[in-house]
């Protein structure tokens, strides 16, 4: 167990044993945490870096519900990375394909603007190539070893 503050920094920063899939989920869970506070406290300034129309009232409120819905996924994306926990890591390679498709549907049924429809997809679907590719690459290394 660390017992000295630096200690307990760096298995912060680095976590012995934690596998390269897993750092892709964690990261993801830190990008997700790191944009909630945005979404929080300065959705009408959010809106419009992504040229969304102005939310009104009822919108900045259902943005800001969104940003906190943002940051429970990734505190748990960033536990479960740190934690390396297998089941819930091959869970984001399920789940993360599906979001491009539902953001479509919601664009098409016009319940979201195209530019954050585009946003959520390209972040989703981008990370989870990176877990995926990742996690192809341990399973080869694996089978090799």
């Amino acid at each position: 167990m660390p017992s000295s503050f630096a200690e307990l920094f760096l298995r912060l920063l680095h976590r012995p044993g934690q596998s390269r899939t897993a750092r892709t989920v964690e990261w993801f869970g830190w990008f997700l945490i790191a944009e909630s506070p945005l979404l929080v406290f300065a959705p009408r300034w959010t809106a419009a870096l992504v040229h969304l129309p102005d939310l009104g009232d009822p919108g900045v409120n259902y943005f800001r519900l969104l940003g906190l819905l943002e940051g429970g996924v990734g505190m748990l994306y960033t536990v479960s990375g740190r934690l390396n926990a297998e089941g819930f890591l091959f869970a984001t390679l399920l789940d993360r394909p599906v979001v491009p498709v539902a953001m479509a549907i919601l664009w098409w049924l016009g319940l979201v603007p195209g530019p954050l429809a585009l946003i959520f997809s390209l972040q989703d679907f981008g990370t989870f190539l990176w877990t995926l590719f990742t996690w192809r690459a341990e399973r080869r290394a694996a089978e090799q070893s």
